[in-house]
């Protein structure tokens, strides 16, 4: 199958038919957010996450990484500005979980733009006793870097506003995709991106992002993360919500986008129809000024 889907739509007539982002929000807390929890947990065991930890995750999903982390006893502030759906979602997620005033305390979704963290984050009041926020001790950004065009220039910006809400040398964490050797969904992403676009894992990707943040890399690792599905259904559903493929969605035809998805996930199908697609994704700690 020739990848290139982006090109064949780009002419389509007629109105963009709209991506269903509830429906997108739903298959990525149900099929997709999985796929990342062995890379949630190396970063969480490599920096002791714990009782002592205050943890701000950027682009925090539907809250899985959200709840790890709160499972090991820290207080964790989710933020997802570019995604209400899957932000609602974490909320009903995470805050059944705490009660009264520890719930306001100790775990937090942060609605609306970027503004409404800077506005109360490191420096505002406490919504529990009134007393001031204490500083992040960590910060996240699990949404692998480079799968859309402009992603990285974005989160270093991000980056660089949120860095004054932690302590100086706090840890930040970037992901990213690691060698297209060793990531069989490559030939999958390349369906929306097209043959000519660059790997998303381009040589030192994440230590640019930081350095335009201002940050210093100070430490890297790898984990292997592979996407196991039921069935081509599934596969279909849990690529499609991780919005690479919007574009081509809004573009064309999405019945099209979703045959031609499942053509190259069909490579991927095991004989008892399971799909599998081993994964090593890269993640990086860099450090606030």
């Amino acid at each position: 199958m020739t990848p290139t889907l982006v090109r064949q739509h780009a002419t389509h007539a007629g109105p963009a038919p709209r991506v269903d982002q509830r429906a997108r929000a739903r298959d990525w807390s149900e099929i997709q957010e999985r796929m990342l929890v062995p890379l949630y947990e190396a970063v969480y065991e490599r920096l002791e996450v714990g009782a002592g930890t205050r943890l701000l995750a950027l682009g925090c999903g539907s809250g899985l990484a959200l709840l790890m982390a709160h499972a090991r006893g820290a207080a964790v502030t989710g933020v997802g500005p570019s995604c209400p759906e899957r932000l609602a979602l974490a909320r009903r997620r995470l805050l059944p979980q705490t009660g009264g005033t520890r719930a306001r305390a100790d775990a937090r979704i942060v609605d609306g733009p970027l503004s409404a963290l800077l506005d109360d984050g490191g420096e505002g009041a406490d919504a529990a006793d009134g007393a001031p926020r204490p500083p992040y001790t960590l910060i996240t950004a699990f949404d692998p870097v480079g799968c859309l065009t402009g992603d990285g220039e974005r989160l270093s910006e991000l980056l660089s506003a949120v860095a004054p809400l932690a302590g100086r040398g706090t840890p930040v964490v970037l992901a990213g995709w690691g060698p297209p050797e060793r990531c069989a969904t490559s030939s999958v992403l390349r369906v929306a991106t097209g043959p000519d676009a660059p790997h998303p894992a381009a040589r030192d990707g994440l230590e640019d992002v930081a350095r335009r943040a201002g940050l210093r890399p100070d430490g890297s690792g790898r984990v292997a993360c592979p996407f196991g599905y039921a069935g081509l259904d599934s596969a279909v559903r849990g690529m499609l919500s991780t919005g690479l493929f919007d574009t081509a969605v809004e573009a064309g035809d999405p019945d099209q986008v979703a045959k031609e998805l499942a053509e190259a996930l069909h490579a991927h199908q095991r004989s008892d129809g399971t799909v599998w697609m081993p994964n090593v994704f890269r993640y990086l700690i860099a450090l606030t000024p």
